[in-house]
């Protein structure tokens, strides 16, 4: 409810909220980039909106108590950082993606408590694909995504080339020509975004495989829609598995 009152905030000429949940089975490296998680089931319930969003500079802060960006007396700084209270005690998390004028999206990860039924095959042991030595090239701002990232694909046969942004991005593809087997790019980074980003490495390739990651669903699709360089989107945060066979797809799939 304070989520979905602070969307409603954000677009003072109205606008859209989605809201959707879904299963996912957080692995044992994905919990290992994130305090206080454990593997197994969670529900993922995403709140999005079309609002201003919200400034880079200030998504570190919008849970502390009693900041707000509102005038004085129009509000009191505490809706954020009581979701952030609840969602903590079922020992959950929750993390927020915006840009400044483009809507924001914010992902809570609850643990799930499994319905009754057989005992489930290992995760770790699961027939996941694995790569053939192929590099594969990384944007992404967030350093704990691109650590755990690069570890998942290079326990699985990958190579890994890192970028913290866009134009980074841009630099290694243009040091690394033929080589990069595919790139995975988030859509909301600072210095060149998602979308300059991937139009810029395609008219330096207009080949090269690219898969598009964000927290906010409608980014990652419309940059699909936009450029046939984009083979698959995945939404974040992803496990191991989702990963993996978005990039099984992306290699496999024709020119």
């Amino acid at each position: 409810l304070n989520l979905c009152v602070t969307a409603g905030e954000a677009m003072p000429e109205g606008g859209q909220i989605v809201i959707t949940a879904e299963n996912v089975d957080l692995d044992e490296r994905f919990a290992a980039s994130t305090p206080e998680v454990k593997p197994g089931p969670h529900v993922l319930i995403r709140v999005e909106d079309t609002g201003h969003g919200i400034p880079a500079k200030l998504l570190d802060k919008i849970f502390e108590p009693f900041f707000t960006t509102k005038e004085v007396g129009k509000g009191t700084g505490l809706g954020l950082s009581t979701s952030l209270a609840i969602i903590k005690s079922h020992g959950g998390f929750i993390r927020a993606a915006s840009a400044d004028g483009r809507g924001s999206c914010f992902l809570i990860v609850l643990p799930a408590i499994p319905a009754a039924r057989g005992p489930e095959p290992d995760r770790e042991n699961r027939d996941l694909p694995r790569g053939k030595g192929e590099t594969i090239l990384v944007a992404d701002d967030e350093p704990s995504i691109r650590k755990i990232t690069r570890q998942i694909l290079e326990s699985f046969g990958y190579h890994v080339l890192l970028a913290a942004d866009g134009r980074e991005a841009v630099d290694l593809y243009r040091q690394h020509p033929g080589e990069i087997a595919a790139v995975l790019t988030d859509m909301m980074m600072p210095e060149m975004d998602g979308t300059e980003t991937i139009r810029t490495l395609s008219e330096i390739d207009p080949g090269v495989r690219i898969i598009a990651a964000s927290g906010i669903s409608d980014k990652g699709r419309q940059a699909k829609e936009e450029n046939a360089c984009v083979r698959y989107f995945v939404s974040k945060p992803y496990t191991s598995e989702t990963l993996l066979k978005a990039l099984e797809i992306t290699l496999s799939d024709g020119p």
